[in-house]
């Protein structure tokens, strides 16, 4: 699966998630940045991820995400796994 396919699926389980249908988030965007993404958001969040591409993240991911990208990245790594 290519990044940009990756970010496409990211972004909509943020619309979701953040209940906001004009949110975009690019490769460098933040959870400060993001109205509503707090601890328990991105908790859901993660766990729609996960549950999308049936893989499960190391908490030591999960709290290490400096931005959308490095998610990304993550989630890259762990589709080649399987």
């Amino acid at each position: 699966m290519k990044r940009e396919e990756i970010m496409g699926v990211v972004n909509e389980i943020a619309k979701e998630v953040f209940e906001d249908d004009e949110l975009v988030l690019t490769e460098e965007s933040v959870a400060d940045e993001v109205d509503g993404w707090d601890s328990l958001t991105h908790l859901v969040f993660i766990a729609e991820i996960e549950k999308k591409y049936k893989i499960k993240f190391l908490m030591g991911e999960i709290q290490g995400f400096a931005n959308v990208g490095e998610l990304v990245s993550t989630i890259e790594k762990h589709i080649e796994k399987n």
